[in-house]
């Protein structure tokens, strides 16, 4: 089998990846290992920038998401028993972010493909990425009980952490920037209506608290909790109590408690992955950083890799010149590094720690202090939430 690009992974990253491609008439191949309806349910990211909104429309896969997606303008946070609404439009110029979860964008994204596009290959194995460093690298998978080989002109790996994407670049040539968080997010989805209209961020000094949803009528939860914390050791009533403790207001603000469908907990860690290009290999999404989830950042930066690899190629292809592929790491790393600062300071700043002090905790207030009565300070965490430039 040949292409010109061979992806790995069909989450969002490589499933828009081969859709930017299509509509650029460049041809591609998707290697997913896992099957479709594991992809298509696979809960992960629900918030979507301003810049992924616009791409995602632009490609042809906004459809469903401006008719289901619920537009956000901004974000509430609390601490101290207080309420502060940070306004998104009135601090950058109108931009938001789209609520619309990440399991989606994948179903239309496939849907596209599979109508559209390229092979998109289900349970296809990537066994590993062949010449990299040559001019025709290759990828080894297992594909219905048999090996096969993908021969590309490029690969990109949009694989994840875990794949064999990154492990094609040589160690000599790898430096690894990491954080683990010694506390871990635990998340529930609940059938019952969200009990705020936007996203409510609490700092509590029992714990970081986060209320989001998936729906009208299916709420999403968060509770910091220790690092190892097993999900099933938090009996459904006990986790609603100490919701309600940490979401707590001065103004008698209620929590609407409904049956809990799911729960598990999200270790927290920041991983970046330099350099995000070795010959003709290219990183994508969590293949090459990892943030952690209290910036809303991961699957954004995702769509920025992919954005920045397609144009970098459709330039080549349309001037022969390889100057923008070349850039492609520089490029991708400086909009990755200020979502990794933007992730560890909404982390850092609603977080407590185990090993708190009492400063600490008097700092993160004057923090929280400052970017309520500080336009500039509102301005700077409105921007980072919204998005950075793609590309």
């Amino acid at each position: 089998m040949r292409t010109t690009v061979g992806i790995i992974g069909a989450g969002p990253a490589g499933l828009l990846l081969a859709r930017l491609l299509h509509n650029a008439g460049i041809d591609s191949v998707v290697l997913e290992a896992r099957d479709r309806a594991y992809v298509e349910r696979r809960q992960r990211a629900g918030i979507l920038e301003q810049g992924s909104v616009d791409v995602l429309r632009a490609a042809g896969a906004g459809e469903r998401m401006d008719r289901e997606g619920l537009r956000h303008d901004g974000i509430e946070l609390r601490f101290a028993g207080r309420r502060h609404r940070v306004d998104f439009p009135a601090l950058t110029g109108g931009r938001s972010v789209m609520v619309y979860a990440q399991t989606e964008v994948c179903k239309d994204l496939i849907a596209l493909q599979l109508k559209e596009g390229g092979p998109l290959l289900f349970q296809a194995e990537a066994l590993a990425v062949e010449g990299a460093d040559g001019d025709s690298p290759r990828v080894r998978f297992r594909y219905e009980g048999g090996e096969d080989v993908l021969e590309c002109e490029y690969v990109v790996g949009c694989d994840g952490f875990w794949g064999v994407s990154r492990k094609a670049v040589p160690a000599g040539l790898s430096r690894v920037f990491e954080r683990t968080y010694p506390f871990g997010w635990l998340g529930i989805l609940a059938d019952v209506a969200p009990s705020h209209d936007e996203l409510v961020y609490a700092r509590h000094d029992r714990g970081f608290a986060l209320l989001s949803m998936r729906s009208p009528s299916v709420t999403r939860l968060y509770l910091q909790v220790p690092e190892g914390t097993d999900a099933e050791d938090w009996a459904d009533e006990r986790i609603w109590d100490e919701l309600e403790r940490r979401f707590e207001t001065a103004d008698g603000w209620q929590l609407a408690r409904g049956p809990i469908t799911s729960k598990s907990v999200t270790p927290m860690r920041s991983y970046v992955h330099e350099p995000m290009r070795h010959g003709r290999l290219f990183l994508a999404g969590d293949a090459a950083h990892i943030v952690p989830p209290t910036g809303a950042k991961g699957l954004n930066l995702a769509v920025g890799d992919v954005v920045t690899f397609a144009r970098a190629l459709t330039h080549q292809q349309e001037t022969g010149s390889g100057e923008l592929l070349d850039a492609y790491s520089e490029t991708c790393l400086r909009r990755v590094w200020q979502a990794e600062r933007f992730s560890y300071e909404m982390t850092t700043l609603l977080h407590r720690a185990p090993d708190a002090t009492p400063f600490d905790d008097r700092i993160q207030l004057a923090r929280l202090e400052r970017l309520t009565t500080s336009r500039a300070a509102e301005t700077d965490l409105a921007d980072g939430y919204t998005g950075f430039p793609l590309g």
